[in-house]
């Protein structure tokens, strides 16, 4: 039986280490990247984040500025275009500092078969899903050395895991992904810097909401231990966790938020 549970931001623990904090999402605009944005705001935290939807940019931005203490910067961004993501990174330190905290949000998922995949395409799926998440850390590491420390999120995916069909290339990056937060927070931890992974199930958003009719969302809610659907607000609330002094210890390892899907 399918549950309809909700993730209640009142009740939602309390970080003191996040406040004031400077905060980089990258694919804020919406889906979990909103709740990323959204959760990090409330904590106190001064956050800019990075995406190509204007209109769901902006608008966040607007609707989170009336609470927050420190109004979310937004700025577009193809994180494709690794002159923009660097460029903006830089802007955006400019205005509010080096970050303490990056959350390589950012992907896509488009279905693909392997008989359809060109070189042109394999590249286009690396640089969308792995390329910006290394150049990105690359860009606000030296900020983190010189502050004495800072936290890397990056997001794997399940679907390698399961093996799940048609995302061949999608697979092959996220898995990638793990392997780099490995690699990453083995040469950064003498400088206090964390890296770890999150891996979120099948997340109940308007993008996954396209590819599961309600028979795929049941077999889904069938495979899982607890029978209610993920939200974006579960896989924030672990962000915040990682990314607070409260897991000064955690690095580099993965840490799922899948409802035991797995």
């Amino acid at each position: 039986m399918l549950t309809r549970t909700t993730h209640d931001p009142k009740a939602a623990a309390k970080y003191p280490s996040l406040i004031g904090k400077r905060v980089l999402v990258t694919g804020g605009a919406s889906g979990i990247g909103e709740a990323l944005v959204s959760g990090f705001a409330a904590q106190g935290a001064h956050v800019a984040f990075l995406d190509r939807q204007v209109e769901a940019g902006e608008a966040l931005a607007r609707r989170l500025s009336v609470d927050a203490a420190s109004p979310p910067r937004f700025a577009r961004c193809d994180l494709t275009d690794l002159d923009s993501l660097g460029g903006n990174i830089a802007m955006l330190a400019d205005e509010l500092g080096s970050f303490d905290i990056l959350l390589n949000n950012a992907a896509n998922d488009d279905r693909h078969a392997i008989s359809d995949v060109t070189p042109a395409y394999w590249d286009e799926r690396i640089a969308v899903n792995l390329r910006h998440l290394f150049f990105a850390a690359q860009a606000v590491i030296p900020g983190m050395k010189a502050a004495g420390g800072g936290s890397i999120v990056n997001f794997g995916s399940i679907s390698w895991h399961l093996a799940l069909p048609d995302l061949v290339l999608y697979q092959t990056a996220k898995a990638a992904i793990e392997g780099m937060t490995r690699s990453m927070a083995r040469e950064l931890g003498a400088d206090n810097i964390r890296v770890n992974t999150i891996i979120p199930g099948n997340v109940e958003t308007p993008r996954q909401a396209k590819w599961y009719t309600p028979e795929g969302e049941a077999e889904i809610i069938a495979a899982q231990c607890l029978k209610a659907r993920v939200q974006p607000a579960d896989v924030a609330a672990m962000a915040l966790f990682l990314a607070s002094d409260d897991a000064r210890m955690c690095t580099g390892h993965d840490y799922w938020v899948d409802a035991g899907w797995r």
